[in-house]
């Protein structure tokens, strides 16, 4: 298996403590077709209107 000898595990602990600490996600990040349905779909729930087949 790739990646279990002590060293690699040291070296992977000490990139770990270098690491920037960031927020998870809170939303879907990307730019793809089914991203952008599911970010239309979730801020029309938002905005209280119900998505039809004529918006499409």
């Amino acid at each position: 298996m790739a990646g279990s000898s002590a060293r690699d595990v040291e070296t992977q602990k000490k990139k770990n403590k270098r690491r920037i600490a960031r927020p998870k996600q809170t939303r879907i990040q990307g730019n793809t077709q089914g991203v952008r349905t599911k970010m239309r779909k979730q801020s029309l729930l938002k905005a209280g209107r119900v998505e039809t087949s004529a918006d499409a």
